[in-house]
C-alpha cells in the first residue's frame, strides 16, 4: 500500500505508549493483547504489538496485514520466516531499551554487592545492544570485564573475548544478554545449563535480563541448592506468566520481566516502530516527541547505579501476588 491517499488501519496494543500522534497519518485502533484474533486482525493493515501477541499464521493468515511491528528489541513472538514467506514485513525495535536493561542490571549488583566495584569481575554473555552498554559501564568503575560473545568474536577477531568456561571460573557475576535462539552453533535455549553450573568456580551473582528460556531452570535451583551460585537476579523466566515459584523463592531479586520498562526505553520503541511504519506505507514521518531522546551515558558512578534502580519493591510486589505477573508488567510505573 504505497499511495498515499489510502489511510492504513494500524491495530496497536492498548500497553503500547507514547504512540498517539501516529493518529495524524493512519487510522489507529487500539486493542488489549488478548483482542489481537484472526477476526479482528482480518481488515487491518498493519498492526503493532509487545511480546505477549504471537504473529503466525495461525493469526495473520487470511487477513491484509503487510505490516508487523514490535514495540520491543525480542523477534520470538514472530513467525519471521511465515512473515517473510508471504509479504509481510516485520519490524522491531533492537537497543531502543538497552540503556534500561543495564541500569536494571547495575542497580541490582549495587544494592547486592558493596562497593567499590572494582574487586569483581564480570562477564557479560552477550555484548550487543544491551552488552555494549553493561561492558562500558563496567569499564568505568574498573571491574573486571569478561566479554563473550563467539559470532561478534568469529566477525572481528581480536583476543579481548572469553569463552563461556572461561566465564564461569572467573567471573564473580555473570550477566546474560543474548537474544533467545533454538538452532545453530550459537543456540542460546538453556544456555546455563547443568555443564555451565558445574564449571562455576566462584560462586557468582547469575542475572537473567535476557530471555527465560537462556538459563535452564532446575539447572539453575539445583546450583543454588547445592552453593554453586550465590545470588540470582531474575527477570526474565521460563513459562512466564506462569513462573517457578521455587525460584522465585530464592532468588534475591525478582521482577515481572521490566527490566527494560523505563520511560525513555518505551519512548524510544515506540518512535523506532512509528518511524518503521511510515516507512513501509510511505507515510510522512511522524514524530512522537517536541525534542531529541538523550543518549546513553558513557559511565556511571556506584551511587549513580544504586539511584538507578531498587530491586526491593519489585521483588516483594511479586513474591506477594505471583499470579499477578501479566497486571505487575502491564502497570508498571516506567522508571
Amino acid at each position: 500500500m504505497a499511495d498515499n491517499s489510502l489511510i492504513p488501519k494500524v491495530l496497536v496494543e492498548a500497553n503500547i505508549p507514547y504512540i498517539d500522534r501516529l493518529s495524524s497519518v493512519a487510522q489507529v485502533v487500539r486493542l488489549a493483547p488478548a483482542d489481537f484474533t484472526p477476526d479482528s486482525v482480518r481488515e487491518a493493515d498493519a498492526i503493532v504489538v509487545r511480546t505477549r501477541t504471537r504473529c503466525n499464521q495461525a493469526l495473520l493468515n487470511g487477513s491484509r496485514v503487510k505490516f508487523v511491528g514490535t514495540a520491543t528489541i525480542g523477534t520470538d513472538h514472530i513467525d519471521l520466516d511465515w512473515c517473510r514467506a508471504t509479504g509481510i514485513t516485520v519490524a522491531n525495535a533492537p537497543g531502543c531499551n538497552a540503556r534500561a536493561v543495564a541500569e536494571y542490571v547495575f542497580g541490582s549488583i549495587a544494592h547486592l554487592r558493596p562497593a567499590p566495584l572494582n574487586q569483581y569481575t564480570i562477564a557479560i554473555v552477550g555484548v550487543g545492544h544491551v552488552g555494549r552498554i553493561v561492558e562500558q559501564w563496567a569499564n568505568s568503575l574498573d571491574m573486571t570485564v569478561l566479554p563473550v560473545d563467539p559470532p561478534r568474536q568469529r566477525a572481528e577477531g581480536g583476543s579481548r573475548w572469553y569463552s563461556l568456561v572461561q566465564a564461569a571460573a572467573q567471573a564473580d557475576i555473570i550477566t546474560f544478554h543474548t537474544p533467545l535462539t533454538r538452532e545453530g552453533q550459537d543456540a542460546t535455549f538453556h544456555l546455563a545449563d547443568n555443564d555451565f553450573f558445574a564449571q562455576l568456580q566462584r560462586k557468582p551473582l547469575i542475572i537473567n535480563a535476557a530471555r527465560g528460556p537462556i538459563v535452564d531452570t532446575a539447572a539453575w535451583l539445583n546450583a543454588i541448592d547445592r552453593g554453586l551460585c550465590s545470588d540470582a537476579v531474575v527477570d526474565c523466566w521460563e513459562g512466564e506468566p506462569n513462573i517457578n515459584a521455587e525460584l522465585l523463592a530464592k532468588a534475591a531479586v525478582a521482577s515481572p520481566h521490566i527490566a527494560g520498562y523505563s520511560q525513555l526505553g518505551k519512548m524510544r520503541a515506540s518512535q523506532m516502530v512509528v518511524d518503521a511504519l511510515t516507512q513501509h506505507f510511505n507515510l510522512p514521518r511522524v514524530a512522537l516527541f517536541d525534542s531529541p531522546l538523550p543518549d546513553t551515558p558513557h559511565a556511571i558512578t556506584y551511587q549513580q547505579a544504586l539511584a538507578a534502580y531498587n530491586p526491593a519493591d519489585d521483588t516483594n510486589a511479586l513474591r506477594a501476588n505471583p499470579q499477578a505477573f501479566e497486571d505487575l508488567r502491564n502497570h508498571y510505573k516506567l522508571r
